[in-house]
């Protein structure tokens, strides 16, 4: 965008020529630099003004293509003043997220003129889009070459995708909670007013129809599953007399995604499987759908099935979210928790230093070394709100089940805070720091607070 001003001669104030030379040069470093199997652009190219947006008919022009193209999100480059009705237009006609850049001033002539003012016209911009309630994100002023700024729009891209994924997210309920579970409650029709999700029931009848049908329609995908389970797993002698249920489970909750359209699954576990299908434990499961890409939460926690799938989209994907709950101090490091869960983790997230073994149906290992993002949605009074943090691996005794021990800065307060609510025990881990992306993310759904309290910790 460029400010809508007369095409005053080179060398003097917020110039065509700078606005068109600049965003020339933006446009083509992000569509060298940025275009990647997740992200795509749509430019103005053949718009406006020599491609620039600086009036309501340039904008009209590309809010026409961003809507025709089906565009996610878009991205607002001050090439000199920028223009902040054209700004705030298209936003509101696209109705996408927004980033808003402005790139560093950095040319001055010798008589005092200034070409762009770039960083001025932001603040125009982002007023423009406060009158309009429209949120946005913010890069910070730089030169595009930098790694803040690569930094920030990667981040702006990672909250793209978080958004789209989380917009019409199709649930599935595989059972209902566990008796004792009141504090997995959750609000089917506030999620479905709110966020527009869609929560599927799937009933165990249905779960056992599907079983029975995989067992007697798939037998050689249930035995390729079964040895996928002996390849990859050292096991006690109380496992291998499953190993067929337990492919067979696999392949029945693949079905149930495919068929009615899933997205993520909050299951029913520990109660309802054994009874059903002969002393069947969906522990492992679980961890090996996981690496599929088949995101099912333990314990029918509904909040931490849509935590999942938000921290799988802002990995694009690639890193694995699992479900390690709050479960024991650390003996000697007094800010060291047990992330714990009895044996559900996807095996692509273990330590290469220790063994995968399968111990009554369920994984043991330990999860390799590095940083994770810890968090949760949660709601009470119809107040969602959504703590997250990082820990780092530590090392701690050797447990059960599947397990990371890891280090908070502070314990103490994170203890606190989940005693004070409306948080328990459960929360998602995943490799690398997404507290920015997860801050950000909130910025467009303001039915969701980030929960601040632990913010400098």
């Amino acid at each position: 965008m460029r400010r809508n001003t007369t095409d005053r001669p080179r060398g003097t104030f917020l110039t065509w020529y700078s606005a068109e030379e600049r965003g020339k040069r933006f446009v083509s470093y992000l569509e060298e630099n940025f275009s990647s199997e997740e992200v795509k652009f749509v430019d103005t190219k053949g718009l406006g003004c020599r491609d620039l947006i600086y009036d309501e008919d340039s904008a009209d022009a590309a809010a026409e293509r961003f809507l025709r193209e089906k565009v996610d999100a878009i991205f607002l480059i001050n090439t000199n003043f920028g223009n902040e009705e054209a700004a705030a237009d298209i936003a509101k006609a696209v109705g996408k997220p927004i980033a808003l850049w402005a790139p560093l001033d950095d040319e001055y002539y010798v008589d005092g003129m200034r070409p762009t003012d770039s960083q001025c016209g932001l603040f125009g911009v982002s007023r423009q889009m406060q009158r309009y309630g429209i949120p946005f994100s913010h890069i910070p002023c730089c030169r595009v070459e930098s790694d803040e700024f690569r930094d920030g729009f990667e981040r702006f891209a990672r909250v793209v995708c978080m958004v789209k994924n989380f917009g019409g997210l199709r649930i599935g309920q595989v059972g209902i909670r566990p008796a004792p579970f009141f504090s997995v409650i959750w609000n089917e029709g506030e999620l479905m007013q709110r966020f527009g999700l869609r929560i599927v029931p799937v009933n165990l009848a249905v779960l056992q129809d599907r079983f029975l049908r995989t067992k007697e329609e798939k037998p050689e995908e249930i035995a390729q599953f079964a040895r996928a389970f002996r390849d990859r797993f050292q096991m006690d002698e109380l496992t291998p007399p499953y190993l067929e249920r337990m492919a067979c489970l696999a392949l029945t909750y693949i079905r149930i995604f495919e068929e009615f359209h899933l997205d993520v699954i909050s299951a029913e576990c520990w109660t309802a499987t054994p009874v059903m299908f002969d002393g069947l434990a969906p522990c492992a499961v679980y961890g090996l759908l996981n690496d599929l890409g088949y995101l099912i939460s333990c314990e029918s926690d509904m909040h931490c099935a849509i935590m999942m799938s938000l921290l799988s989209a802002a990995s694009f994907g690639k890193n694995r979210p699992f479900m390690g709950e709050f479960t024991v101090r650390h003996p000697q490091n007094r800010n060291a928790e047990l992330l714990w869960h009895c044996g559900p983790f996807p095996l692509s997230v273990k330590d290469p230093d220790v063994s995968a073994r399968l111990v009554n149906q369920r994984e043991w290992f330990k999860v390799k070394e590095g940083t994770y993002t810890v968090a949760r949605l949660d709601q009470d009074n119809g107040r969602y709100t959504m703590l997250a943090g990082c820990c780092r691996s530590v090392p701690g005794p050797q447990t059960h089940g599947t397990y990371l021990w890891g280090e908070f800065t502070n314990l103490q307060a994170w203890e606190d805070r989940l005693l004070d609510g409306p948080y328990i025990h459960h929360f998602v881990e995943m490799e690398g720091d997404y507290t920015k992306e997860l801050r950000e993310f909130c910025r467009y759904f303001p039915n969701v607070q980030m929960d601040e309290s632990l913010r400098k910790l």
